[in-house]
């Protein structure tokens, strides 16, 4: 009886033996729709969830911050961190690489950061200006859509969400 037992011990640790250790590669196609996933996921997170939601938005985007070309992922990680009252100089260096990016609406956050002023001590109506120069010479701007009004009002939707977020 013993010399069965350890005949099948031996054969399902040589089955166990014989699979692939390494963890399942994902072809680039899966790997993108994941990372749309995670994005998709923060930004709901981000705009409507509730505060508590904020650390699950946090980690999906850290998670997928390496792959940015947009700087959709930095202005997102940004918004979070201005719905969880972080101070200005954790905020601003996301928003600089997604305005690097050419993100619109981070283009549209630094204007009203600076032109406010919001967030920051006091208004710099020189530094807003940069920032709706820099707007205006981006491909959607010049094709009207969304105008710079429009972004702004996006902006506050993005950083003053709904009363009934906020409540939560």
């Amino acid at each position: 009886m013993t010399r069965w037992i350890l005949l099948g011990a031996a054969l399902a640790l040589g089955g166990c033996a014989a699979k692939p250790c390494e963890p399942l590669v994902l072809d680039s196609h899966a790997q993108r729709l994941l990372q749309e996933n995670d994005l998709m996921q923060a930004r709901l997170l981000v705009t409507s969830g509730p505060q508590s939601s904020l650390e699950l938005a946090d980690a999906l985007l850290a998670r997928i911050a390496d792959q940015d070309p947009r700087g959709e992922v930095a202005l997102y990680q940004a918004v979070s961190l201005i719905r969880q009252r972080a101070a200005l100089e954790r905020i601003l260096p996301l928003l600089e690489r997604s305005a690097e990016r050419r993100h619109p609406h981070a283009l549209a956050l630094l204007y009203k950061i600076y032109n406010e002023p919001f967030l920051a001590p006091q208004a710099d109506r020189a530094h807003a200006l940069r920032y709706r120069e820099a707007y205006a010479g981006l491909d959607v701007a010049k094709g009207g859509y969304p105008s710079f009004p429009r972004a702004l009002m996006v902006v506050d939707q993005l950083v003053n969400p709904p009363a009934h977020v906020r409540g939560q």
